[in-house]
C-alpha cells in the first residue's frame, strides 16, 4: 500500500481527540476527505474562529466570548450558591436542567496523583479564594460539589471538602440517580434534576 503520511497525521491528530479510538479516526479523517471543499473548509473556519473567540471566564474558568461569563454577570443568579465542576462542558450539562441557579466554579481536571495531577495544577486556589475572601455582595454559603462519581471524581470532592469545611460553609454532593463510574456528560435532565434537589451534605 502507498505511503500516506500526511493522512496518518490526520488519523493522528483525530485519535487524540476523547473518545475517538483508531477505527473512529480513520473513518473520519476517510469523511472528511472525501467531503466537498466548502463543507471541509467550514469545518476548518468555524474551528479557527472558536479557537480565536473562545476563552476562559476569569471568575468561573467556564467557557466564553465575554468576560466575565453570561452565568457570572448574571445578577439574578444566587450568588450563595457555588457549583464546582470538572469542565467547562459540566457547566453546559448542569444548565440543561435548569434545576441549577447559582453560579459554577471549574476546575479545569481532576486529582490524578499516578497522573502527576495535584492541587496546584487545577483550579483550586482561586476557588477557596472565592469562598474565603468574597467581593462584597458576594459571600457563597454553600459548595456543591458536582464531580463526576468515579474515583478521581470522589478523591477531588473529598479533598475540597476538607479545604472548603473550615471556612464554615455548606459543602454538599450530588444525590441520587448517577451511577458509580458515570459521567455527568452522559447523564439525562431527569436524573441530574434529582441529583441537584436532593444533594447531600458531605
Amino acid at each position: 500500500m502507498a505511503a500516506l503520511p500526511a493522512f496518518d497525521r490526520l488519523v493522528a491528530a483525530l485519535e487524540g481527540l476523547p473518545g475517538i479510538g483508531p477505527k473512529s479516526a480513520r473513518r473520519l479523517a476517510y469523511y472528511l476527505l472525501a467531503a466537498p471543499e466548502h463543507e471541509a473548509g467550514a469545518l476548518a473556519a468555524a474551528l479557527a474562529e472558536a479557537r480565536e473567540r473562545t476563552r476562559s471566564c476569569t471568575i468561573c474558568h467556564a467557557l466564553t466570548e465575554t468576560d466575565p461569563c453570561n452565568i457570572c454577570s448574571d445578577p439574578t443568579r444566587d450568588r450563595r450558591l457555588l457549583a464546582v465542576v470538572e469542565d467547562a462542558a459540566d457547566v453546559y450539562v448542569l444548565e440543561r436542567t435548569r434545576e441549577f441557579r447559582g453560579r459554577y466554579h471549574v476546575l479545569a481536571g481532576v486529582l490524578a496523583p499516578l497522573r502527576g495531577i495535584g492541587p496546584d495544577d487545577l483550579n483550586v486556589a482561586d476557588l477557596v479564594a472565592r469562598v474565603e475572601r468574597p467581593s462584597e455582595g458576594e459571600a457563597v454559603e454553600e459548595v456543591l460539589l458536582a464531580t463526576n462519581p468515579n474515583v478521581e471524581g470522589e478523591s477531588t470532592a473529598l479533598y475540597l471538602a476538607r479545604r472548603l469545611k473550615p471556612l464554615g460553609v455548606k459543602v454538599t454532593r450530588l444525590a441520587l440517580g448517577l451511577p458509580v463510574g458515570a459521567a455527568l456528560e452522559f447523564a439525562d435532565e431527569v436524573t441530574l434534576s434529582r441529583s441537584l434537589s436532593g444533594r447531600r451534605e458531605i
